[in-house]
């Protein structure tokens, strides 16, 4: 386990040097204008702390990249953020009001789309024998998992934008998009077994679905890195963009889909009828995840401690 440990350890760090955010890069792809596209836009959406959102209105889409503040995982402060977003959105826009036929999520953070869970948070509140404390994080972010499988309720498509690794619940987070557009370049894998855990936000409950129980029970187990390629040919990933074309892809897609939307979100609403996925499904296996994760040894812990610093200082080299 020490030697898998520092093989994620020295991903982690190699991650922020690699493919890297253009929308950091360039200010927000050039698109920071568009934020004054429509008067019925809230101003508190876009003065959140670590989400950026630029709306553009020829496409009636919602451009949001997640700019965290240190380690890019889900921290307290980032669920604040998307549970405000989540409502602004539902609030604001739709019939009657902002039009909206697109959401997009992608990140700012270099060489990496999201880690997933708080793994310091993790560690503290397991050391603290606090199983409320673990349990109301995960159904926090269960709740915002399931309100994005629903598309909020709107008849809008939902596209996350990979540049850079997907782990853990970050790879959690995508799969409850309509569409996954990654780069080549990036990288999807649920690492948490090797120090005890599994994922506990959603990755059985989709991929399950998606992919059949034995195929989802092989990726969850394997600790595995998967390539955006490997994930395209399982039909997780829907279109691979080279290194640097991840936003003209999207683009292109939403060009392309937008003659056919009404159709592609009946389409998208039947499969998630199909799914028959309530939340109550997703805040029990985050319960089971709890209760593993109070059952986690020293040594387990030691190496979650090791992870979250590797983290930190990737995030620290590359700011």
């Amino acid at each position: 386990m020490d030697r898998v440990g520092t093989e994620f350890e020295d991903s982690v760090t190699s991650a922020h040097g690699g493919s890297h955010s253009h929308a950091a890069a360039d200010g927000g792809y050039g698109m920071a204008s568009l934020a004054m596209g429509h008067p019925g836009i809230p101003a508190h959406l876009l003065q959140l702390n670590e989400l950026d959102v630029l709306y553009q209105p020829e496409h009636e889409a919602l451009w949001t990249f997640m700019r965290p503040d240190g380690r890019p995982s889900f921290t307290p402060p980032m669920l604040g953020d998307f549970e405000d977003w989540q409502r602004l959105i539902g609030e604001s826009f739709g019939p009657d009001q902002v039009p909206l036929k697109y959401l997009i999520l992608g990140s700012r953070a270099p060489g990496v789309f999201c880690y997933g869970g708080d793994l310091a948070l993790f560690r503290q509140l397991i050391l603290d024998h606090n199983r409320d404390g673990l349990v109301r994080y995960g159904h926090r972010c269960c709740q915002i998992l399931h309100r994005n499988i629903n598309t909020l309720n709107l008849p809008i498509l939902t596209i996350g934008l990979v540049e850079g690794a997907a782990l853990g619940g970050g790879f959690e987070a995508l799969l409850s998009f309509d569409y996954i557009i990654a780069e080549r370049s990036a990288t999807f894998g649920l690492p948490e077994i090797m120090f005890g855990l599994f994922p506990g936000m959603g990755a059985h409950a989709l991929l399950s679905r998606k992919l059949g129980s034995a195929m989802a029970d092989r990726i969850i187990v394997s600790n595995e890195t998967y390539s955006a390629q490997d994930m395209f040919d399982l039909g997780i990933v829907h279109h691979v963009a080279e290194d640097g074309e991840g936003l003209d892809a999207t683009r292109e897609f939403i060009r392309r889909s937008d003659r056919r939307h009404s159709g592609l979100v009946a389409a998208r609403r039947a499969t998630k009828v199909s799914w028959a996925l309530e939340l109550s499904e997703l805040t029990r296996i985050t319960e089971i995840w709890a209760d593993a994760a109070l059952s986690l040894s020293e040594q387990d812990l030691k190496l979650m401690e090791r992870l979250a610093s590797a983290q930190e200082r990737g995030a620290r080299k590359a700011a």
